[in-house]
Order: C-alpha cells, then structure tokens, then sequence
C-alpha cells in the first residue's frame, strides 16, 4: 500500500427538500384543506476516525465528496424522507484543515470520532405548516436550504509513542527491524526510507509503536533532500530516538546539523524528551569509539540541546550492544507521557519534574 500523508478534499452537502403545495381532494370532502408535506433534510458529510486505516491514499482517487439531498415534501401531508449521511473514513491522526492550510477544523485521534464538515440543508416547510384560523388555504411552501460546499486539506500524523530521527544512512531502518517485526528497507546508501515505518516494539511486557522517520540533511527546512514535511509524524511522540552514524568523521556536527534541522521547523520538536545514541559501534575499535562518543556528548550537552544531562549511548544494531537499554529508556519515557495524560483527563494537576531519558522521571 502507498503512504500519503496529504490531501485535499471538496465536501457539500445535500440540499434540503422543497416543501409542498397540497390539497385534500375526497370525495364528499370538498373543503379538506390544506395537505402539502415538508421535504427532508439534505444528507450532512462527516469524517469518521477508523482505527485501521494508515494512510490518505484513497484521497488520491476520489477527491470529492456530495452527500445527496433530502426528498421534497408530498400531498397528503407526507414529509420528505431525510437523506442518508455521507461518511468518510480517515486515518487516526489525522487533522483537517480549511483551504488556506492554517485554520485547523478538527484533530482525529480516536477511534469512532465524528466530526461534521458540512451541514446538510434544512427542508422547506409545505403550506399545511401555514394553515390558520385566518389563513385556511394557504398556497406558501418553502424551498429546501441549499447544503454547504468547501475545499479541505487532510493531514496525517501518525500516532506513534517515540520517534527516530537522525541523518540518512544513520541505521534508523536497521534498528526499527532489529527491534521490531517492521520489515523497512535497509541498504548502504541514503535515502533508502521514502517513507514514515512503523513498528510495535515490546520491552518488559510493554509495548509501544516506534516510528522510523526518513532522514534530514542540512537546509532540509528548504527543501533539500525529502525535506522536513515528514517531522509533522513525530510532533505526537513522548520521546525523540537521535542515531548519528559511528562511522562519521565528526558525529558532533552530525548531531547539530539535524538539530538545527529540528529547530527550524519548531512546533516544540527541540524540547522534547531526547535520548542519543552512537550508532553502528561494532565497526569501531575502542580507540574511534571514545574519541567519537566524546565528540557527540559534547554536542549533546551544549546550551541549545533541549537536556544538558543527555547520556550518550553506543549501541549497534547488529550485535544488539545497548539496545534493550535504549528501549528502556523510551519506555520510560512512554509510560510518563500516558500518566500524566491519564492524570490530565481526571482532572488532576500534573506534578513537574525533572526528566532524565536514561532514568526517568524523578
């Protein structure tokens, strides 16, 4: 299946049903009146979260959404029937967003969650709604209100509890595989994830989803390489994963390159909880190991890092050095964020503490 995490949608609803114009005609009845029925209401169109669904593909097929409109009213004082909803399944996580992409209309994020996007049209009231003592014979009936019509952007989030990040080649797939059933696709050169991977990870009988993100270089925030649209999937995570590749030269400025790359887009990725990692440590000696590992704490501890106690990890996804503790650390990190969502939604004030990756909440 293809990954889309982006589209645009034309949604209107039904027009609402005229009403009618009737009279009672029997026999032996000559005056029975007025009998004209109202019309129905114009179907309305609504986005409904669905817990299996991944991806906005569908959108790319099918852009445009009209819910049908109501029946018209009848004699006899038979009122239009209402016309059927339009639903339309979306992803969880998924946001909507007006035409100018910076109104946000609703955020999706549970499973069996409506939201109405257009109203469908009232249906017009037949001339029996307007009999009277003084007005016997009405010939008023009303027009159904027309439905509504608008131009929407989705966009996908996915809802994933931590997130990988680093440069390409940085061993973000291998470990997502190592540690997970995901199947992403590894190879030797750059750029081998197009695409945001998934994996359910389990660690001391907990489980969490890992997200792998495709790499950044320097001046993605512009454009470059797959640029930065792709961040938009960690926004939601607890806790950021950061892989630099152990066989770069300078893993400091490896590491700072993709902060800077974080710092640029914003939406609060530099403040997140972070743990760092030197990554592919089985191809270094111990000698490049320290200096290396040295290099990248350094960077990892200064002033614009988000922890000035970031331990730096080594850790190699072939061998499996270091990463059960790794996946610790993430857990912690988790499993605070759900307390203190647990806590938020009772209604409870949220203790502040001090957060160490490697330790947790204390």
């Amino acid at each position: 299946m293809r990954f889309l995490d982006q589209a645009k949608i034309h949604v209107a609803s039904g027009a609402g049903g005229d009403g009618c114009v009737g009279f009672r005609r029997e026999r032996n009845l000559p005056r029975g009146g007025p009998d004209g029925g109202n019309g129905g209401r114009g179907g309305a169109v609504v986005a409904l979260g669905a817990a299996e669904l991944n991806t906005l593909i569908d959108f790319r097929y099918k852009q445009h959404f009209h819910a049908k409109r109501g029946r018209h009213g009848q004699g006899s004082q038979r009122s239009g029937a209402d016309a059927a909803e339009l639903v339309i399944e979306v992803p969880l996580g998924t946001e909507i967003f007006e035409e100018d992409r910076e109104t946000l209309i609703a955020d999706i994020t549970r499973p069996g969650q409506r939201i109405t996007l257009a109203q469908g049209g009232g249906g017009g009231y037949g001339n029996s709604h307007y009999k009277s003592s003084t007005n016997r014979a009405p010939r008023r009936a009303d027009p159904g209100q027309e439905g509504q019509q608008r131009w929407l952007w989705l966009r996908l989030k996915l809802l994933a509890d931590a997130g990988i990040i680093g440069l390409p080649n940085a061993g973000k797939s291998t470990f997502l595989a190592a540690v997970s059933e995901a199947k992403p696709k590894i190879a030797d050169y750059p750029f081998t994830t197009l695409k945001p991977q998934l994996g359910v990870v389990l660690v001391d009988n907990h489980d969490y989803v890992l997200a792998d993100i495709p790499g950044l270089i320097e001046g993605a925030h512009e454009g470059s390489g797959l640029g930065d649209r792709f961040l938009g999937h960690v926004e939601r995570c607890a806790v950021l994963l950061h892989l630099v590749d152990g066989t770069e030269q300078d893993p400091g400025a490896a590491y700072r390159t993709v902060r800077a790359e974080l710092a640029a887009y914003g939406e609060g990725l530099v403040e997140k909880p972070e743990i760092v990692c030197l990554s592919k440590c089985d191809a270094l000696d111990a000698r490049r190991r320290a200096r290396r590992l040295k290099s990248l704490a350094a960077a990892a501890s200064a002033p614009a890092a988000p922890i000035s106690s970031v331990p730096v990890a080594a850790i190699s996804s072939a061998s499996g050095e270091g990463v059960r503790e790794v996946l610790r650390g993430l857990w912690r990190a988790v499993a605070a964020k759900r307390q203190a969502a647990a806590r938020d939604g009772d209604g409870a004030a949220v203790e502040k503490r001090v957060w160490d990756p490697m330790v947790g909440l204390r």
